[in-house]
Parts: C-alpha cells; sequence; structure tokens
C-alpha cells in the first residue's frame, strides 16, 4: 500500500478547535509509562526463529494504522492524515556506540515486514553517521526505539520538535519476568494537538491484545 496524505477539511474537523489550542495558545506534549504483557508473543516467536524487535515495530505499526489521531501531520501548513507510518529506529554501531537511523517501510503481512527489517539491517548497517545508506526517513516515518540494556519504570523524550511534527515515539525497555509472566516498559510520547488519553487507550488495548494473541497474526 502506498503513503498517502488527505487533509482535513477545518470547517467539519471535530478537532480543530484542540489543534488550534495546543498548537497555538498552549503548544503541548506530554509522556505516559506502562507495562505490556508479552509472554506470549516472546515465546511464540522465539520457538519459530523469529525476532521480538521487528515484531514490536510491526504491531505498533498495526495499532498506529487504526488510529487517525497517531498519523496526523502537516504538509504546507495544513493538517491531515497519512494512511499508513513507516517505523525509523536506531541501529546500534559496535565500534563507537553510536547509533543511525535506520527505516523499513511497512507491509500488511509479519512474515514480509520481518524479512525486509532483516534485508534492511544487513544492507544499510551503522558505520558512525546519523543516517544509514539508505538515507533519510520518509515524510510518514515516525521514531520508535528500545533500551535492551535496562528496564524502567519512567521515560519521557525532552525534545523541541519541529514545528508541525506530530506523530508519537515510542521507547521500549528491556523485559521484566514476574510470577512467570514477561513484561515490557514502553514510554509513548504524544502531541496533545493530535492525540488525547483516549486515544492511546485504543492503541494500547489493541497492542496489548496482538502481544496476547501471537497466532493472529505472526503467520500472515
Amino acid at each position: 500500500m502506498s503513503a498517502v496524505f488527505t487533509p482535513v477539511d477545518r470547517a467539519s474537523w471535530p478537532r480543530r478547535q484542540a489543534f488550534w489550542y495546543y498548537t497555538e495558545a498552549a503548544p503541548t506534549a506530554y509522556s505516559i509509562t506502562c507495562r505490556v504483557e508479552v509472554t506470549n508473543a516472546r515465546r511464540a516467536l522465539k520457538d519459530a526463529g523469529l525476532r521480538f524487535f521487528p515484531a514490536y515495530l510491526w504491531l505498533v505499526t498495526e495499532a498506529i494504522s487504526h488510529q487517525s489521531a497517531l498519523r496526523l501531520a502537516e504538509r504546507d501548513s495544513v493538517p491531515g492524515h497519512w494512511n499508513q507510518l513507516a517505523p525509523a529506529y536506531p541501529r546500534l554501531c559496535r565500534e563507537d556506540g553510536s547509533t543511525a537511523l535506520l527505516w523499513t517501510e511497512h507491509r500488511d503481512s509479519f512474515r514480509a515486514f520481518h524479512e525486509a527489517y532483516l534485508g534492511d539491517c544487513a544492507r544499510y548497517p551503522a558505520r558512525g553517521d546519523l543516517l544509514t545508506e539508505k538515507g533519510p526517513p520518509p515524510e510518514n516515518s515516525y521514531v520508535i526505539s528500545c533500551i535492551p540494556w535496562f528496564t524502567f519504570d519512567s521515560f519521557a523524550l525532552q525534545t523541541q520538535r519541529p514545528k508541525g511534527y506530530f506523530f508519537p515515539s515510542f521507547e521500549a525497555g528491556a523485559f521484566q519476568e514476574r510470577d512467570g509472566q514477561v513484561w515490557m516498559p514502553l514510554s509513548i510520547t504524544a502531541h496533545h494537538a493530535a492525540a488525547d488519553g483516549w486515544h492511546l487507550k485504543g492503541f494500547l488495548e489493541e497492542l496489548t491484545s496482538a502481544f496476547a494473541a501471537p497466532e493472529a497474526w505472526m503467520d500472515k
């Protein structure tokens, strides 16, 4: 599916007042941190010889695709929604510990995305620059990452976002095992002009359900 941007009709857009308020009167972003159970997905992926990180990328992107508030953007100062986003994620350069931003186009099929992710990582390794040789991410990309070395109870990005950027950002942490269950901390930073807590509630419900039922998507 090609990425398509559709401008909103400001006259009928239900969010027009909130968008104005949180961009002009009181520009606001916020972060939340929660824990997502990933027991079933982690076990099923391991048994199938598949990697967890691309599954995390794919599942978050899939959940975003069902929440238009998380796909809000501006083009030429006109707000609108992309029909799909692409995950942009850091790759570690083991020589100096730096990271380079890489991205993989989303696919409807998890298996196809998993293969594309592995191909991108093999073709475009991190070499100490900010970007890999694949080049800058497309304008419909959002940032999603993981800190695999430690877990956390709270994580907040302190960023000066470019004007007109409204996509959410995601940061996962190291797994924690408790009573036979595996939990992953997940921080979400959102722009209030685009999304309220209600939108994140819907996103997290879908994401949690997907991690609990890998048989529904793992062989797609």
